[in-house]
């Protein structure tokens, strides 16, 4: 897996209600619109699941697992 197959995304459940301690996550990137188009659910480098609902904004927390994973990713 290469550093361009990853973009952070977020944890984002039904329901949601706005939780400032939103983390988002990194996923494969060829996941990603088809999540957001067929509501499949998308793995992270951190093992959560989820559907892909919302796009990060600059400065946005990151899960400290997936970015763990990934610096790891990197080294490789």
């Amino acid at each position: 897996m290469s550093s361009t197959d990853l973009l952070e995304k977020p944890d984002v459940r039904e329901g949601d209600t706005g939780n400032a301690n939103e983390v988002f996550h990194y996923v494969r990137k060829n996941k990603i619109a088809e999540s957001a188009v067929m509501g499949t659910l998308v793995e992270a480098l951190c093992g959560e699941v989820f559907p892909v609902t919302k796009s990060p904004k600059p400065g946005s927390p990151v899960c400290p697992a997936c970015k763990e994973v990934y610096e790891q990713l990197r080294k490789e």
